[in-house]
């Protein structure tokens, strides 16, 4: 029976692309670029709709629990994060408490919650060191452990945040990987990194099946699901989820907050204990069991590959995409151009259209991502104007961008005035305190 228990939640809001496509004029300026190519009105739209039903009403509940014991691990994306600092500076710093409390642990996550883990690792690497940066600025922690992007995970991706310095990384337990092996211990893959392995069964039965009135399981009490996480087969069990789990994707009505809170004291109850993810890594390094990862990415979206992101052809055409704007912008030298590029190679861009000649469960979860506003478009024509946003900004590259020195991560531009000026802060007289 399992002992202990780390809790691991990501907090995410993407960048959603302007559809129909709009046309970018010869010789437009960066900022001209980038107004054409996102939907900022909408972003901020669907970021103020989820802050009411989820950032606020959950993060006001973890706060009282950190309080009393839990301890959670915190993931933030800097795309997430540039969108809270202009819409909501508030919210961030009701964050900032959360995250300035000694029961939490801040985890590093690829900063656009990008897919630049499967077109360069190189850069990935840069950028997951840029991204402790900016978040050891804004939360005055630096993370030490890390997630990726729809948490991937294989055996370069492992090197990769090997080199990068990372002690753990959080990984998706799905049985193709692990084989005969359980999630619920730690592992490593022959190198320093340790691996968290999230359960996805225990995971998903919240954060998937928790208001499914069909699920056999349906209603779930926090004693019952207590039980099922100390009868788990090792000694830890790692919880993944999604922020929205709580208020957006099962809202307020149906218990989802009555549950959380009533979760940490039927733990303790049955003899449980809470860690933070370096907490685990060195509670479990010891004994921890080695696990050879696949070439191939696992990921804890659909049924756990790449098939979730690259299945239809339209997914497998966006990517295309995506890797020759990418290369393209580099091939600039113009550190702008290379800038929206990342930006253009969210995961997003590819989860929003999984449902295109597929059906079932995975699709409705894809729908129901993707901006009503683009249905208008019609099927076809979301996925004809998504390819325009591309097709578009390839061609921008051609003469629309200048020249500049050549590409240094630690110069890409900041996440906003405010964070450049904590780091040069940092800088000068060292470490920030965190945020109180």
């Amino acid at each position: 029976m399992a002992e202990d228990l780390a809790v691991y939640t990501v907090i995410h809001q993407p960048r959603r692309l302007k559809l129909p496509a709009q046309p970018i004029p010869p010789g437009a300026s960066p900022e001209d670029v980038e107004r054409c190519l996102f939907d900022e009105r909408l972003n901020e739209r669907y970021f103020r709709k989820v802050a009411q039903t989820c950032y606020w009403p959950a993060t006001e509940v973890f706060t009282e629990l950190v309080a009393q014991g839990l301890k959670l691990n915190l993931g933030f994306s800097l795309s997430f994060l540039r969108q809270a600092q202009a819409w909501d500076p508030r919210l961030l710093d009701l964050f900032r408490r959360l995250v300035a409390h000694p029961n939490v642990e801040l985890i590093g996550v690829e900063p656009y919650h990008s897919f630049i883990l499967l077109l360069d690792l190189e850069r990935f690497v840069a950028r997951m060191s840029w991204a402790q940066d900016r978040l050891e600025a804004i939360f005055g922690q630096r993370p030490t452990v890390t997630d990726t992007t729809e948490l991937c995970m294989s055996d370069p991706i492992a090197l990769a945040l090997d080199r990068a310095g990372f002690s753990g990384s959080f990984i998706d337990g799905r049985p193709w990987v692990l084989g005969w092996r359980e999630p619920s211990f730690l592992y490593h893959s022959g190198r320093n990194l340790k691996l968290l392995a999230r359960h996805h069964r225990l995971s998903d039965d919240v954060g998937y099946r928790f208001s499914n009135r069909t699920w056999s399981g349906w209603p779930l009490f926090a004693d019952t699901y207590a039980h099922w996480l100390r009868e788990a087969r090792g000694d830890l069990v790692v919880l993944g989820w999604d922020y929205e789990t709580f208020g957006e994707h099962h809202w307020r009505e149906t218990g989802i907050f009555d549950f959380l809170r009533r979760l940490p004291w039927e733990v303790h109850r049955r003899g449980m204990r809470f860690l933070t993810a370096s907490e685990a890594i060195a509670a479990h390094a010891e004994r921890s069991h080695h696990l050879p990862l696949p070439a191939f990415p696992s990921t804890w979206a659909g049924s756990g590959g790449m098939e979730f992101f690259l299945g239809n052809g339209a997914q497998q055409a966006i990517f295309q995409l995506m890797l020759h704007a990418y290369n393209k912008a580099r091939l600039t030298h113009d550190r702008r151009a290379l800038d929206l590029a990342l930006w253009l190679t969210q995961s997003d861009n590819l989860h929003l259209i999984q449902w295109f000649g597929h059906g079932g469960s995975e699709a409705e979860v894809s729908a129901y991502f993707t901006p009503r506003e683009w249905w208008e478009l019609g099927s076809d024509g979301i996925i004809w104007e998504l390819q325009q946003v591309y097709k578009n900004f390839i061609r921008a590259l051609d003469g629309g961008t200048r020249r500049a020195e050549r590409l240094e991560e630690a110069t890409l531009p900041p996440l906003d005035p405010e964070v450049e000026a904590l780091l040069t802060k940092r800088e000068r007289r060292g470490p920030l305190a965190p945020a109180r």
